[in-house]
């Protein structure tokens, strides 16, 4: 089973209206015309894409955009306060709720191992309907961090602090430290053995959050910087340093297939990247590490960009499992590509969840 460690699917859901029922070639047959393809890209998510290609479980995350950041106007979902925060991502899991009670067929929470283990079980007989883990991307709708155990009794087991910088700690577009609310934020996580994702983090909050935080760390969606010499925000790329730091700490890195984030200096509109580029991230992790135990994939598709700005070859989330392909050809044995594909994930869950 192939897991995809961030897919911002309430977001997406409540700016496009999409229906992820629909299969990605349905959404563009049916947005062919309108605006939102040119705003944010064409569909690449969908539940029986995520079923033809094997993907079982994904994190989906609570995502809303800080107001002083917003830079597009079709951006729904924004904030100016932490009331505002805290009610949008309240409205965000209360849609993972609803789908999963309303569609079961369809869309499931994950919240224990006991769900995951009938999640995996179910999946390979092929009766499940796709799992969903609760990631919580940017911090500020936790108001005090005594509120963490409210957002984990309703479902949340992943905590990324800051997307742009929060109260708790900077941010890679805003960087800055930990804050004495981050280290209390960190400790109400642990209480709760929550995983810590710190995707986004600032660097020096990076360093700070690998000494404090004595759970389970995560990078769900970031990619190498050694590969990334021109990047515009290095700070959103992982150093050498920092993903050795997360593999001596068990943790996982979720390559992301965004194009510039995948080809040094891409730009939107031009040529999609090679795959291959890709297949050079996942090996350069590998490489660093010494091992295919601690990378995955966090692909954040249909998360504010689409089609053209993923690697050339894929056309959807059923096409993960290409990268497996890719992997073979260079050489990986066949339990370092399951590794990657999904089995990563599934032990960092295992190891995590209560």
């Amino acid at each position: 089973m192939i897991v995809d460690a961030h897919i911002d699917l309430a977001w997406s859901m409540a700016c496009s209206g999409r229906d992820y029922r629909r299969a990605a070639a349905e959404t563009r047959r049916l947005e062919a015309g309108t605006a939102w393809p040119t705003w944010a890209g064409e569909a690449t998510f969908g539940v029986p894409d995520c079923r033809r290609g094997n993907v079982g479980l994904v994190f989906a995350t609570l995502y809303a955009t800080p107001e002083r950041l917003r830079t597009k106007d079709w951006e729904r979902l924004s904030y100016a306060s932490a009331d505002e925060a805290n009610q949008l991502y309240g409205e965000q899991l209360d849609t993972y709720h609803r789908i999963s009670q309303e569609q079961p067929e369809t869309f499931t929470l994950v919240t224990t191992r006991a769900n995951l283990d009938t999640q995996v079980q179910s999946w390979d007989s092929g009766e499940a309907p796709l799992g969903l883990v609760v990631l919580m991307e940017g911090a500020d709708a936790v108001r005090e961090p005594a509120e963490v155990e409210t957002w984990w009794e309703r479902g949340v087991r992943i905590f990324a602090p800051a997307w742009g910088a929060t109260r708790y700690a900077g941010s890679s577009s805003e960087p800055g430290p930990l804050t004495d609310d981050g280290r209390a934020l960190l400790e109400r996580m642990a209480e709760h053995r929550m995983i810590l994702d710190v995707s986004h983090l600032a660097e020096r909050a990076t360093d700070q959050a690998l000494d404090f935080y004595a759970g389970a760390i995560v990078a769900s969606h970031s990619n190498p910087r050694a590969l990334l010499p021109s990047a515009e925000e290095p700070e959103r790329h992982l150093s050498d340093r920092h993903i050795a730091a997360l593999a001596a700490r068990g943790g996982i890195i979720g390559v992301h297939l965004f194009g510039k984030f995948v080809a040094d200096g891409w730009q939107p509109g031009q040529p999609r990247p090679p795959l291959e580029t890709l297949l050079n991230h996942i090996d350069h992790i590998c490489q660093v590490v010494g091992d295919a135990r601690h990378v995955g994939f966090g692909s954040d598709l249909d998360g504010g960009f689409g089609l053209g700005s993923i690697p050339a070859g894929l056309d959807t989330i059923a096409d993960l499992q290409l990268i497996g392909s890719g992997l073979v050809e260079r050489g990986y044995a066949e339990e370092e590509v399951a590794a990657v594909l999904g089995e990563n994930w599934l032990a960092l869950l295992r190891r995590s969840l209560p």
